[in-house]
């Protein structure tokens, strides 16, 4: 009896092994990807100006980076990696102190969109109160962003996942005197709570779990952003009047 527990156990700490090995594997990334720099194809995005192209690279870069399927390449810092490894290279630095070259790391993918279309309204919802000769009314303030999103291979550059990702939002707002602009300004990081902000920021959002979708899991939900997709398509001829 003791020797069949014993066998027993031996086989359900091999499984508990097998299992572990099995989730670390899911665990480590497999696929490298470096997000590169957004444009803007909308003329409409007023917010749109310094460095938001870069800042929004770095926002999917951190979402991808998240989700734990992906290794991503830090590429905006690549060229501070390589003046180090060139300084390596000087004899400068002291023997086994400096970095070894030829070890960075490639991107199998190169992620990137564009903000295809922006749009953002404000409306008063009435109320407010006086003070001090002062008119302070409520409101509520709506944006709406879509981005073009593309996956390029970095070996073929052929383009194997695209898909326009919306995002949206809404916000009661307070205005002294009229609707005050809320644009993302030269400096997303720190406008974060803003309806255009928030938007861009649910579009990215959508964008990582579309790329994380596609491109890893792969275990039927790709149906929901197809649905997601068809409905966008159909409400964009109906805005055209197409038919």
């Amino acid at each position: 009896m003791k020797y069949t527990k014993t066998i027993a156990l031996g086989t359900a700490i091999a499984w508990a092994i097998t299992a572990s090995g099995a989730v670390m594997a899911r665990e480590a990334p497999t696929l490298t990807v470096a997000v590169i720099d957004f444009t803007n194809n909308s003329d409409s995005a007023s917010w749109w100006h310094g460095g938001v192209g870069t800042q929004l690279a770095d926002v999917l870069s951190n979402e991808l980076s998240a989700t734990g399927d992906f290794k991503v390449i830090e590429r905006q810092k690549i060229n501070s990696v390589l003046a180090e490894q060139d300084l390596a290279s000087s004899y400068r630095m002291r023997p086994g102190s400096s970095p070894h070259t030829g070890n960075i790391t490639g991107a199998q993918y190169l992620v990137t969109g564009s903000v295809a279309s922006y749009t953002e309204d404000a409306a008063k919802t009435g109320g407010g109160l006086n003070f001090a000769g002062f008119h302070v009314g409520g409101g509520q303030a709506k944006a709406y962003v879509a981005i073009d999103l593309r996956v390029i291979d970095a070996e073929t550059s052929e383009v194997v996942f695209s898909r326009t990702v919306e995002g949206r939002s809404t916000d009661k707002a307070m205005n002294l005197g009229g609707y005050l602009g809320h644009g993302v300004g030269g400096d997303f990081g720190h406008s974060e709570k803003t309806p255009a902000s928030k938007a861009v920021r649910a579009a990215l959002i959508e964008a990582t779990d579309y790329l994380d979708c596609a491109m890893v899991k792969r275990d039927g939900c790709e149906a929901k952003f197809d649905q997601k997709e068809q409905k966008r398509r159909q409400g964009d001829k109906d805005a055209l009047d197409l038919n």
